[in-house]
């Protein structure tokens, strides 16, 4: 074997590497989460997590990928450990299937239909049209689909030139040797779970194996402990993915590693124990691509049906192996590790604003309770819930920034881009709360006293807010444009709510009934109002143009538009509503 044969062997490795990612990274995306989003709300069934596990690894084609996403679900809170188990076991199962698709190479015949199923029949033809979706249509729909041909196309192509590379070695008496080395159960499985460390794919390294099966010179005894060592290194990613997590997420990569530890020693044990008594003929035959792809696909069969039943066990082993911490910090609700599925990083993303809504609308009713009546505890409660809705903030942005970095589709990242914008404006309604309550403050230390008529004027513009920020929420919480286009009209009569109540204290502070005191703090309380639900509005403009593709403009205008019949009317019964005299 010369120099020229391990540069084509390097070049293909390299080829069939690039090939998997590219083509796997593109049929990821064009998933648009839905794959994901059904796995992160995985029942307690072990069997529709194992079926749903195996599905998302063979879109994917990775169960790396996907034992990393579990481990990241995990860590966040979406799913539980027990959950997660049957999920990696059906990865594990799923993995399988890029055996197959490259077992197709080894197909051989005169029949011309049979011929065609060939990869080297038709990925010129893919690649062709691969490539003309990809570089010359501008539908992100096209060049995903184009990225995945081509991606498939440059996997097949590295697998064909690493084939070609290693034939040569079939005349080398050395490579025998070295092969009958792996004949060793024990020197097998190492070298397939060292091999599949350092690539961190167990599909890569069955690809490799595949391609040296080309020579001729493997054999089923070489090639069976290998296979199975291959699925202890694939663990290496989910370890390294655990690194920093809580103790579930540690707990769903040692129950990983585990898994495939003790699928390894129990059916290697078995099939020595039965070679000693039956002496297996075939061992000494050679294996080709198609009968790697089969002992694959059946030891991963068989140790899934294993472990299944097992699941409770493997959870208990998992939590002696990683023993609980007390002193462990709560649960990281946002986790980088679900950036390799930007649709799932998304989704958890918007459970943690609508949570930072909550707590900023909340704050705003606590601190509207101390107007009337204050109290020093809920003024403490206030200021700490600022302090947390401004970290959610900075959290939130940091984590988007990063998620924006990824590969997104046009649609995450519009979403990404709302995001954004939405928490400024919840930010700073929580700035707002504190303003109240500094007003209800000033009201206590200076023993002020509102006139009946002034309190129950705030009171009235207070019932609005409130309705604003119940609908702001359910239109943050459903993504509801129902509620988005009540929101608008409600904002402009609290708008003349605030301008009433200011022209009702000059009558009446003419008419000496209030003073001056009272009448900047009565300023204060309507002008923080009146800013809220400026801020309501944005949230609820900002969610109607994230949905504007999905909108006639037409339908449009009856949100945006205040000459438009149907916000009129609303606008009409929220002043009947709230009418102050």
């Amino acid at each position: 074997m010369g120099i020229l044969n391990i540069l084509n062997l390097v070049g293909g490795l390299a080829l069939f590497l690039f090939g998997m990612q590219f083509m796997g990274d593109a049929l990821e995306k064009r998933a648009g989460g839905k794959l994901e989003s059904i796995l992160a709300r995985m029942t307690s069934n072990k069997w529709k997590g194992l079926l749903l596990g195996l599905a998302v690894t063979a879109v994917i084609q990775s169960s790396s990928a996907t034992t990393v996403m579990v481990v990241g679900f995990v860590n966040s809170g979406i799913m539980v450990l027990r959950q997660a188990i049957s999920v990696i076991m059906g990865a594990n199962i799923g993995t399988t299937v890029t055996s197959w698709i490259l077992s197709l190479t080894g197909i051989q015949s005169d029949n011309i239909f049979v011929s065609l199923l060939k990869p080297s029949s038709f990925t010129p033809i893919l690649a062709l049209i691969g490539i003309i979706l990809y570089m010359f249509l501008k539908s992100n729909k096209s060049k995903d689909v184009g990225q995945i041909l081509l991606g498939f196309a440059v996997l097949m192509f590295g697998m064909e030139s690493m084939s070609d590379a290693v034939a040569p070695l079939k005349d080398v008496p050395e490579f025998q040797d070295i092969l009958l080395m792996f004949t060793n159960p024990v020197l097998g499985v190492l070298a397939g779970a060292i091999l599949t460390a350092v690539i961190q794919s167990s599909s890569a390294s069955v690809g490799i194996l595949q391609a040296l099966s080309s020579t001729g010179q493997i054999t089923f005894g070489s090639a069976i402990p290998i296979i199975m060592g291959q699925n202890i290194g694939t663990c290496v990613t989910a370890l390294i993915s655990s690194i920093g997590a809580n103790k579930g997420a540690k707990r769903a990569a040692v129950v990983h590693l585990c898994f495939n530890i003790g699928g390894t020693i129990i059916w290697l044990t078995v099939f020595e124990v039965l070679n000693m008594f039956i002496h297996f003929d075939f061992l000494a035959n050679q294996i080709g691509v198609m009968g790697i792809a089969i002992v694959h696909s059946v030891f991963n069969v068989l140790c899934t049906l294993t472990f299944i039943p097992l699941t409770k066990q493997l959870e208990k082993l998992a939590c002696i192996i990683v023993r609980d911490n007390h002193k462990e910090q709560k649960i990281q609700t946002l986790d980088t590790r679900l950036y390799a599925t930007p649709a799932v990083a998304i989704e958890n993303c918007s459970k943690v604003v609508i949570q930072m809504a909550t707590e900023a609308f909340t704050s705003i009713k606590s601190a509207f309770s101390l107007i009337l009546k204050y109290d020093q505890n809920i003024a403490e409660e206030i200021r700490n819930s600022e302090k947390k809705v401004d970290k959610l903030e900075d959290n939130i942005g940091n984590y988007l920034l990063g998620l924006s970095a990824q590969s997104l589709t046009d649609k995450d990242n519009l979403t990404v881009s709302k995001y954004l914008h939405l928490i400024g404006d919840l930010e700073r309604i929580s700035d707002h709360a504190v303003g109240l309550m500094s007003s209800a403050k000033e009201i206590d230390e200076k023993s002020l006293t509102f006139s009946d008529t002034a309190k129950k004027e705030i009171k009235q513009m207070y019932c609005a807010v409130e309705e604003i920020l119940n609908y702001t929420l359910k239109t943050l919480t459903d993504d509801d444009l129902r509620s988005a286009a009540e929101i608008g009209p409600l904002e402009e009569v609290i708008d003349e709510l605030k301008n009433q109540l200011q022209k009702n204290h000059i009558k009446r502070l003419q008419n000496k009934g209030c003073t001056i005191e009272m009448g900047f703090v009565l300023s204060d309380i309507t002008t923080i109002l009146e800013r809220v639900s400026d801020h309501c509005n944005n949230i609820a403009l900002c969610i109607i143009e994230a949905n504007r593709e999905s909108m006639g403009i037409h339908e449009q205008s009856k949100y945006l538009k205040k000459s438009n019949p149907l916000f009129q009317e609303k606008y009409e019964k929220y002043y009947d509503k709230y009418a102050i005299a």
